[in-house]
């Protein structure tokens, strides 16, 4: 079931659209706290929040088109592109420290070794979850590429959260046959 979208929000994606500051200041005075707010509860770093804040208000002043208020209300919206930020900013800086600490470690022909083996275990991965069935690859893709919850998968795929618990269950476990048939196992 569709609901009317909220007028404010309609009337502020339409200033935003004709290039109105007000509009961008409303949004920003009414909805940064929040941003922010999730931004640092995800990152746990007050600098990447406050870029993280920055990052969607320039966004959404950039390609206003892109918030539908018939889809979601503006402060749901701006909430997910924060929560999905804070978790890109967390995945990079982990992988960062990982490659720090990666060459910090071992003799330089160890190092060349696990990048490889890093690398060709990567390319396994993505072959497994490309090979499985529509329906599931969708909702790997969201819950661990784009880091969406089993509630959210649920939302975007328009399915009940039990199904999209069985789906992810279901694909895990499929690529976990997959690789251990390859000769990949759990460490």
């Amino acid at each position: 079931m569709r609901t009317l979208p909220d007028a404010d929000d309609v009337r502020i994606r339409d200033g935003l659209i004709a290039g109105s500051e007000e509009s961008l200041a409303e949004v920003y005075d009414r909805y940064s706290p929040l941003v922010y707010g999730l931004a640092l509860q995800t990152t746990r770093d007050r600098g990447a929040a406050e870029d993280i804040t920055q990052e969607v208000f320039v966004d959404l002043w950039q390609r206003p088109e892109r918030f539908d208020p018939c889809r979601a209300p503006l402060g749901g919206w701006l909430s997910m592109i924060a929560r999905r930020r804070g978790i890109d900013w967390v995945r990079r800086r982990r992988a960062h420290l990982h490659a720090l600490a990666f060459v910090a470690d071992g003799e330089p022909e160890h190092r060349v070794e696990e990048a490889v083996l890093v690398s060709a275990t990567h390319t396994q991965v993505r072959r497994a979850v490309a090979d499985l069935p529509a329906t599931h690859r969708q909702a790997v893709l969201l819950a661990y590429y784009d880091g969406l919850t089993y509630r959210e998968v649920a939302v975007a795929l328009n399915i009940p959260e039990g199904t999209a618990k069985w789906r992810l269950r279901n694909a895990l476990h499929r690529i976990g046959e997959r690789l251990t048939a390859e000769g990949i196992h759990q460490e």
